[in-house]
């Protein structure tokens, strides 16, 4: 059975071939090239078995020979020390350590993914750049104001009445082309962005599990389809605590004899799938179900930032039980909820559903009191709408649990549906 293993780089691969005994049978040297790759993969054996170091042309380079050998092995380059730890390290040495790694099958693997989430990865990923170009030129048009000691009209300096303002201010002339120039480059990412995101509305409006994800509080849909790009098959993960890992959420440990040190999180995987979790974890710090019990609980105890950072472990680790069971989040808003669903359809297709009582229906009872109200569905009533499955009983432990934390009422009142006051605006 042969063993091939290749060096990839940007311009060039090298390349050797070995057999069951580790002889070397083969070397060679070609650019990086659909056709180059396809002649050598033509020229191998069947039955070969091939390793590539995961880098940015990788996922190209394993479909393109998949059809020519047996299996194609990635490894990741992070865990491969014998080849980043080597006295010697030449692209012929890096290609022979890969190939022997893999005949003696040491070669620490990487899961291929299908090609739809490689393409829903290369989509997240595209959004959060275009997000992060945002975000740096808005830094650049606040820095031009500041350079002036001209205080900005309003508390949002980009809401239409400011782009406004923006596009009339009388500065020197030197400003007022900076500001210019700014502006432009916003308006045009502005419409990338929402093309973009229209796109993936669309495949989310379409995909079950996006809408699974989307009842955890502080999740929408492009961190619903981030942490799905980026986990991919969840069968893959033996645990919660396996998923979470993954994404580099859990504590760096340094164990010797009786000293173990625990100390800040790996950082490990996707640093863009943490962040957008980081994010959503934010918006826990007044939920009142027990995710944000937990938070604020810790925030307390600890800082902010801890409770941040925990709560958006604790998060992965319930998304990996609700995509296992295909089960939504029990103690979701129902309004909070239903708004995030409406969103998602409006964007994706366009429809907005009538408001008011329906046909028919009674009016509600505080109707003529001079207070508006509005009606608030269960959350049941909201998932059975979004097509989601419906929500088990709880367990005695479950039932325990939120005891404990003070949250009964809470997880009670969410499956009745109710009016409440309108907010005055």
């Amino acid at each position: 059975m042969p063993f091939a293993a290749l060096d990839l780089h940007k311009k060039i691969v090298e390349a050797v071939v070995l057999d069951d005994t580790g002889r070397v049978l083969h070397r060679d040297h070609f650019s990086t090239t659909r056709e180059a790759l396809t002649d050598f993969a033509r020229n191998l054996p069947s039955n070969t078995h091939i390793a590539i170091e995961a880098t940015t042309n990788t996922w190209a380079v394993v479909r393109l020979l998949q059809p020519f050998v047996a299996e194609v092995v990635v490894s990741n380059p992070l865990r491969t020390r014998a080849i980043a730890e080597a006295k010697i390290k030449t692209d012929k040495v890096d290609a022979l350590v890969l190939a022997n790694l893999l005949r003696a099958d040491f070669l620490p693997r990487v899961w291929i993914p299908d090609q739809a989430t490689i393409a829903l990865r290369h989509q997240s990923t595209e959004r959060a750049n275009l997000v992060a170009d945002r975000t740096r030129i808005k830094n650049r048009i606040h820095s031009v104001l500041h350079q002036r000691l001209i205080p900005a009209p309003h508390d949002d300096l980009f809401s239409p009445r400011s782009l406004a303002w923006l596009s009339q201010l009388d500065i020197d002339p030197l400003g007022r082309q900076a500001l210019d120039r700014q502006l432009r480059q916003l308006g045009h990412i502005e419409e990338e962005i929402f093309d973009l995101s229209g796109t993936l509305a669309q495949q989310a409006h379409d995909d079950p599990r996006v809408k699974l994800l989307m009842t955890l509080p502080g999740v929408d849909f492009p961190v619903a389809q981030t942490l799905l790009a980026v986990l991919g098959d969840i069968s893959r993960f033996p645990s919660a605590d396996k998923a979470a890992a993954y994404l580099g959420l859990v504590p760096s440990t340094r164990q010797s004899a009786a000293h173990c040190y625990h100390g800040p999180i790996t950082k490990q995987g996707s640093g863009h799938a943490r962040w957008m979790l980081v994010q959503g974890a934010q918006a826990l710090a007044f939920h009142p179900g027990p995710l944000g019990v937990f938070f604020r609980k810790l925030a307390k105890k600890k800082n902010r930032n801890v409770a941040v950072v925990a709560t958006a472990r604790k998060l992965v680790t319930i998304a990996w039980h609700m995509l296992k069971n295909n089960e939504p989040y029990r103690y979701a808003q129902p309004a909070t909820l239903k708004a995030k669903f409406d969103r998602l359809r409006i964007r994706a297709t366009g429809k907005r559903k009538p408001s008011g009582n329906p046909k028919g229906a009674p009016r509600p009872a505080g109707y003529g009191s001079g207070v508006r109200t509005r009606a608030v569905p269960s959350v049941d009533e909201v998932m059975q709408e979004a097509g989601l499955p419906p929500l088990p009983p709880l367990s005695a432990g479950e039932q325990k649990m939120i005891g404990e934390r003070g949250a009964a009422a809470f997880a009670s009142s969410l499956h009745q549906a109710k009016r409440v006051p309108r907010r005055s605006k």
